[in-house]
Order: structure tokens, then sequence, then C-alpha cells
């Protein structure tokens, strides 16, 4: 068989996902102010369609829709009938605006002072400087030579958010040429920027940095770190204070005082991390007990067919490749705003899912939170599980119990002594709240908590309780053991 690159020809059948569908989905997934900057992108390319802030948007459409599909699809098609399709056009136009005023989802009503709140949040918001400015500003203002700007430049970009020097000195001289002093150098003298520690290779050196800074390079704190930083690490206090002849009371108190050190110096500068959720859901609870469900139109534009195209598809004089270029806009303008009410009621549909299955949670708390899986939520909804998966991806529900994300309540569960079913999300804010009320010189082991739990008629692997801690960020009980 001949060897090399050759063309060749077959016929194959594959499954493909039409633009119109792509953008049904890329519309159901997209986050609320996502959702904003599509919809004003399709504004901006789609010139039949245009913003009316006066409409609203509804739970379902009215009857007599128009559809494009419908236009004779004759370039030659008489005047007369032409002008039938733009007056159903018209009339129609006017039905969705009396519609819309009518069946429009209920929007969230804030008072006086959550508005003020809200206006005097967004005008305390400031432009966060990142660790890198800070760091280049001090070196403007230091005795260093010009001619190594450029080196500490390539320094400080080398800097990650913590603070920490990520670029060892071989690599450093490999991209930049220059010597080794030179690279130790510049490096000192970031070092001695603030915040304190920064520049550093590691943790041991970032701490001793800060010792350095406040003149304790001969205390006790600091031979631990430069002899006995492992020992450190795993808490071995006794075998540090046996290696440093020290007593195991002062090794300990050394240890607290070094707790009290800054493990990530350039953590205060975070720039422009901040980011901002906007729900998508509202739940709130009457005066009568009963819950009621608004989804968030209040950040998705209002668009219709524009009037002006509608004239100019019913003049006879219009060219009909115009005619065409515009009944195909307004099919997909068309699209675009069915999309946009699917997707609403999607959302709205699976919130009413959820509360009817998390009833208790909204009533009691996150130790009420029953199992819940997608698969579950579509068959109620009627639905495919990826589309569940889909609708609920980055967006947030707002409730008396607080903000969280819809894939919160979807969770796998635990079968207790009883027979019912408790979700992993209460079992983790259980162990949660053991860990927070143990003994901090007698915590409290996997095994114990084990223990606990099946006082709670809840049966759990210790290796599971590992598993659940470890996702809490809690320490083993030995490494969480303090001494008095």
């Amino acid at each position: 068989m001949a060897q090399g690159l050759y063309l060749s020809q077959k016929m194959a059948l594959q499954q493909m996902l039409a633009p119109q569908l792509q953008q049904s989905l890329a519309l159901l997934q997209a986050p609320l102010m996502e959702l904003q900057a599509l919809v004003n992108q399709e504004l901006e390319q789609n010139p039949v369609l245009e913003e009316n802030p006066e409409l609203e948007l509804a739970q379902k459409e009215p009857d007599g829709e128009f559809d494009a599909e419908e236009y004779p699809q004759d370039p030659a098609a008489p005047d007369a009938e032409w002008e039938s399709q733009i007056e159903r056009l018209t009339q129609l136009d006017q039905e969705w605006k009396d519609y819309f005023s009518e069946t429009a989802l209920p929007s969230v009503r804030h008072s006086k002072d959550d508005e003020e709140r809200r206006q005097h949040m967004f005008d305390s918001l400031t432009t966060s400087i990142s660790l890198q400015e800070e760091l280049r500003d001090q070196v403007r203002l230091s005795d260093l030579d010009a001619s190594h700007y450029d080196l500490a430049d390539m320094l400080i970009g080398n800097i990650d958010e913590g603070g920490f020097l990520k670029a060892s000195t071989n690599e450093l001289i490999f991209s930049t040429n220059a010597p080794k002093e030179t690279i130790e150098r510049v490096v000192e003298l970031i070092q001695s920027f603030d915040p304190p520690g920064v520049g550093a290779r590691d943790l041991r050196e970032c701490l001793m940095l800060q010792l350095e800074r406040i003149g304790k390079q001969q205390s006790l704190e600091y031979r631990i770190l430069d002899r006995c930083f492992p020992l450190l690490g795993k808490r071995k206090f006794p075998d540090i204070a046996r290696d440093l002849g020290q007593s195991l009371d002062a090794v300990v108190q050394a240890a607290k005082r070094i707790s009290h050190l800054n493990p990530r110096p350039g953590g205060a500068f975070r720039g422009d991390t901040e980011t901002y959720v906007t729900p998508e859901v509202f739940i709130t609870r009457a005066e009568d007990g009963e819950y009621q469900i608004s989804v968030n139109n209040d950040h998705i534009p209002r668009i219709r067919i524009s009037n002006t195209y509608k004239d100019l598809l019913s003049t006879s004089s219009s060219a009909t490749d115009l005619k065409e270029y515009i009944r195909e806009k307004i099919r997909s303008g068309k699209f675009l705003i069915k999309s946009i009410d699917q997707r609403q009621q999607t959302i709205t549909k699976i919130a009413h899912e959820i509360l009817r299955r998390q009833r208790d949670f909204f009533d009691h708390g996150i130790t009420h939170l029953k199992p819940m899986t997608m698969m579950q939520v579509a068959e109620q909804v009627g639905v495919h599980e990826t589309t569940v998966s889909r609708a609920v991806s980055g967006k947030y529900l707002e409730c008396p119990q607080g903000l969280f994300e819809l894939k919160f309540f979807f969770t796998s569960g635990i079968q207790t002594a009883s027979g019912e079913d408790v979700s992993n999300a209460s079992v983790k804010d259980l162990i949660n709240d053991m860990v927070r009320d143990e003994n901090p010189s007698k915590p409290l082991s996997d095994d114990q908590i084990v223990k606990l739990l099946m006082g709670k008629e809840i049966k759990i692997a210790r290796r599971t309780v590992a598993k659940y801690r470890g996702e809490l960020n809690i320490l083993p009980s030995h490494l969480r053991k303090q001494y008095d």
C-alpha cells in the first residue's frame, strides 16, 4: 500500500445540530448576564429586530402567531398576497403587545431602602490595584539601576497571586541571559518590598522573610522554620522540642506565633477578580406561608420585529433578493424570541419542581435537603436530562434561606437506619457542625464522627467521612489538635 498523504471521497451519515438548535441551546445554558450579551449581539446583527422596553416577557405565546415559514417562497407572489401577510404581521404585533401586558411574569419589587442600599453598593465599588502593579511602582521608587528594570519586570511577572516567585534561578538565567548574581540581587530587592514575604520561592522562605522584616532572626520561631519546617507542618511538637533542646510549651507557643504570619502575602491584592451573581429565580414566602416563584426578566432585552422592515417587505417595488433577505431575518428573529421564551419557561418549571421536592429545605434549612437527581426533575418537567443540566448551569436562586446555585439542590443521598434518604449536603453540614463544636485539644477522629452519625441513624463508612471532610477543607484530627 502506498505511503503518504492523499485525498479520498466517501459517503457517510452523520448527525449535525442545526444552527438554530445550537443557538437555542446556547441561550438555555447562558447565565442571565451572558444571555443579555447574546441578545444584544443578535440585535446588532439582525436588522429586523428592535428593542421595545414597553414589552414584557410572556409565559407562553399568543394564539395566531406569525410564522415566517408561511411567507410565500415564490419571489413573484402577487402584491395582494404580500399585503395580506403584512397585515397579519401587523395585527400579530399588536396581539403580542396586548398579550404580554396581561400575562407577564411577576417582577421583583424592591423597596426604596433596598434601592438606596443597592445604589450605595455600586457607588462604593472601586478598582483594585494588582500585586504586580504595586511591585512595579515600588521598583520605580527604589534605587535599582534603570538597566535592570526589564529584569525586575520579568521577575514580577513570574510572581503568582499568592506572592510567590514561581520561576527557579536556572529558568530565569535561561530566559533573561542575565548573570546569576544580578538575578539574585534583584530578587533580594523585590523581597524587601511590601507586603512582607513577597517574592519568596516557598512557604518556608516566605515566613522567614516576614520574621527577618521585624528583626527576629534569633528567635525560636526562626529556628523552627529554618531547621524543623517539615516537622512543623506535621505538628510534631515533641520532636521539634527534642531537636532544638526546648521545652514543649515553648515550642507550642512559638508555633502559635508562626501561625499569625501571613502564608499568602499577595492575597490582599486581588485585582478585579470579584464576581457578582445575578439571581435567575426568586422564591419568596407570602404571609399565608405559601411560596411564590418569579423569574428574573429585568436584564433581558424586550425585542420584536421592526415595523420598518415589515413595510419594506410589503412594498411591491422592493427587489426580490431584498424580500428574501428580510424574510430570512424575520424567521431568525422570530426563532430567537421563541427560544428566549422557552428558556424562561424551562427554568420556571424546574424551579417549581425544586420547590415541590425541597419544601422542607425552604422551611427549615440545609439539614432538611433531600436527595434529588436531574433525571427525576427531567421526568416531571418533560424534558431530557441534559436540558435540565444546561438550564441550571451557572444560574442562581434567591430564597429566604439565602442565595444558592441551582446545581446545589441536585445531590446524591444516603439512606438512614429508618429507611429515609438524606442528602450528602446535609451530612456534610452535620460533619462541619461536629468539627466546629469539638474540643480543640481533643479533636474528633473520623471513626468518632462515624459513631456520632450512627447516633443520628446515618450509616456511613469512615472513608466517606474522610472524603466529605476533605471536600469541606477540614484537616485530619492530628493536624487540628491544639496544645494548651
